[in-house]
C-alpha cells in the first residue's frame, strides 16, 4: 500500500507521493547487481517458470507494478528507505533498478502484460505523468497504456485525452491524494471512464494506515451513481476485505487486485479472515494477480506462492494469475 511522505519534491517539477504497498514477508536484503543479487533473480525467474508451466499458463498478467518517471521514483525509493519507522518494519526495495533492466526482470519472469501504476499527489501533476506514461507504453509494447487523474479543474478534459491516446487503465490513490472519489469535479471522470468500460485501479482501503476519504463508504457512493464502472480494488481492500468483497458481489464490474495480500507480511497485520476464502472462489472470475513490482521487499515469487498456498485450486490461479487479466484487457 502506499503512505503519503512529506512534500519534498522540487518546485519545478511534479512529483508523485511514494508508493508504499503493505505486504512484506521475511524480506531479503535489497536486491543489487551483485552476484548474489543476479543469482536470487535467477531462482525467482525459475521458481516462476516452474509456477507457470505447472498451470500451463502462456504467462502473467500483473495489473499492479509501478513505472514513472526516474526522478519520482528515486524519491518513491527514498521513501521506503525511511519508512521503518513510521511501520515499524524495514522495507527493502527488492527490485532496485534501472527502468530498462526492471522491464527485463518481467519480461523473464513471464509477465506477458503489466502496468504503469502511477498517480499525483496534487494538482497539476497528472496531465504530466500522463505524457510520461504514453510514452513509456509506446517504446514498451507489453506495458498497459497506463493513465492517471486528480480532482481539479481541466481533469474530464486531459482524462478525455489520455483514453484519445489508447490509455488502457487508469490508476486513483485515495490515501496518497487525499481526495474523495466523490468530489464533483471528478464526475465527469467516472463517467467518461464507465462508458468507455476502462479499469481503473483504485487504492481506497485504509491499510496501512487510514485516509481520510478511505475505506468502502466513498466507493460505495461512487459505485451507486456509476454501477457500470469497472473498478479494480487494489490490495483486496485491506484491511476491509470484508466490506469490498461485498461491493464486488453487489457489483458486477468491481474486481480486486491481490497486490500484497496473503503474504506473510501482510498477514502479521492484517490477515484475510479464513472464513471469507470461499468468496474468493465464487469471485474467482473477478479477482486480478497485482505484486506491486518492484517495490516489494522480498521477490517477486512469493506473492505467487502466497496464491497458491491459499488451496483454492488450479482453475482459480489460472483466472488470477492470467484469464481473467486476459479478458479484462482482450489480450490476444
Amino acid at each position: 500500500m502506499d503512505l503519503s511522505a512529506p512534500n519534498t519534491e522540487p518546485s519545478t517539477e511534479p512529483t508523485p507521493a511514494p508508493a508504499v504497498e503493505p505486504t512484506p514477508a521475511p524480506a531479503p536484503a535489497p536486491t543489487t547487481d551483485s552476484t548474489s543479487g543476479r543469482t536470487a533473480e535467477a531462482s525467482t525467474a525459475e521458481a516462476v517458470r516452474v509456477f507457470r508451466e505447472r498451470l500451463g499458463l502462456p504467462g502473467l498478467v500483473d495489473v499492479h507494478t509501478h513505472f514513472m518517471p526516474a526522478r519520482v521514483l528515486d524519491k518513491v525509493w527514498d521513501y521506503f528507505d525511511a519508512v521503518g519507522p513510521l511501520t515499524g518494519v524495514e522495507w527493502p526495495i527488492t527490485y532496485r533498478h534501472e527502468e530498462e533492466q526492471r522491464v527485463a526482470l518481467l519480461r523473464r519472469f513471464g509477465v506477458r502484460a503489466f502496468t504503469a501504476m502511477l498517480y499525483p499527489h496534487k494538482p497539476a501533476m497528472a496531465a504530466w505523468l500522463n505524457a510520461w506514461s504514453a510514452d513509456f507504453a509506446a517504446r514498451t509494447p507489453d506495458c498497459l497504456h497506463t493513465a492517471t487523474f486528480f480532482p481539479e479543474d481541466g481533469a474530464a478534459a486531459y482524462t478525455a485525452r489520455a483514453v484519445e491516446a489508447g490509455a488502457r487503465v487508469f490508476k486513483a490513490h485515495l490515501q496518497v491524494g487525499g481526495y474523495d472519489p466523490n468530489d464533483d469535479r471528478l464526475e465527469a471522470v467516472w463517467g467518461l471512464l464507465a462508458e468507455a468500460g476502462i479499469p481503473v485501479v483504485i487504492h481506497c482501503g485504509s491499510g496501512p494506515v487510514p485516509g481520510k476519504h478511505t475505506g468502502p463508504e466513498p466507493v460505495a457512493r461512487l459505485l451507486a451513481r456509476h454501477p457500470r464502472l469497472p473498478l479494480v480494488i487494489a490490495h483486496m481492500g485491506m484491511p476491509e476485505y470484508v466490506d469490498f468483497l461485498d461491493l464486488a458481489e453487489r457489483y458486477g464490474e468491481v474486481r480486486l487486485d491481490t497486490t500484497m495480500a496473503f503474504t506473510d507480511f501482510s498477514e502479521q497485520f492484517s490477515g484475510f479472515p479464513a472464513g471469507d476464502l470461499g468468496r474468493l472462489v465464487d469471485l474467482g472470475d473477478r479477482i486480478l494477480l497485482g505484486t506491486d513490482f518492484p517495490n516489494i521487499p522480498y521477490p517477486y515469487e512469493h506473492q505467487l506462492a502466497a496464491l497458491e498456498r491459499l488451496g483454492l485450486g488450479d482453475d482459480w490461479l489460472r483466472a488470477v494469475c492470467h484469464d481473467n487479466g486476459a479478458r479484462l484487457f482482450r489480450l490476444p
